[in-house]
């Protein structure tokens, strides 16, 4: 396969989603749990009209688990796109898989940004991930992105090196689009 020239490549920011993006509720089955995060539409507008494409990133262990079914964390996904706005997730790219299980897709594994970058054209040397826990750091780093713990959901007890510390997304996008210029 051959790669577009890097020019032609999309910057991205990947996101986790529970902690990240909305209130962590463990094992969220249920679309009227979904409690954003104030200013997170209007961040991720913020990153979209810099010209960054947005990814959700996001272990979902309740399917594998028995939680819940893949059409319940579907309800919730597209409820949170709606109450985020049209068109800010470019994709979200899940993993049902639960913990102690071998898995080449679960949290820290690169592989779900790097299947989005693959994708859609995405540059990831130009590229951010945003999360609250240190398997979101994790999984950038491995990935070789730049990354932002946030202290939201488990953001604040997280002993971890990240690249940046914001204490929420809109903080976090305005930090990476200082990096950005």
């Amino acid at each position: 396969m051959t790669r577009a020239p890097v020019e032609s490549r999309h910057p991205a920011v990947f996101l986790d989603r529970d902690g990240t993006i909305m209130r962590e509720v463990e094992y969220c089955a249920d679309p009227k749990a979904i409690e954003i995060f104030d200013g997170v539409s209007d961040a991720l507008r913020k990153l979209k009209d810099a010209g960054f494409k947005i990814f959700v990133i996001t272990n979902q262990s309740g399917i594998g688990r028995g939680y819940f079914t893949e059409a319940q964390y579907r309800a919730v996904e597209n409820e949170l796109n709606r109450q985020l706005g049209a068109h800010l997730i470019d994709a979200t790219y899940f993993c049902p898989d639960e913990p102690g299980r071998e898995s080449s897709r679960r949290k820290p594994s690169p592989a779900m940004v790097v299947e989005a970058a693959r994708d859609h054209n995405v540059d990831l040397g130009r590229s951010f991930f945003i999360g609250d826990k240190a398997i979101d750091i994790e999984c950038g780093r491995n990935a070789g992105v730049r990354t932002v713990l946030v202290r939201t959901g488990y953001g604040a007890s997280q002993k971890c090196v990240s690249d940046l510390f914001a204490e929420n997304i809109v903080e976090a996008a305005d930090l990476i689009l200082r990096e950005h210029r």
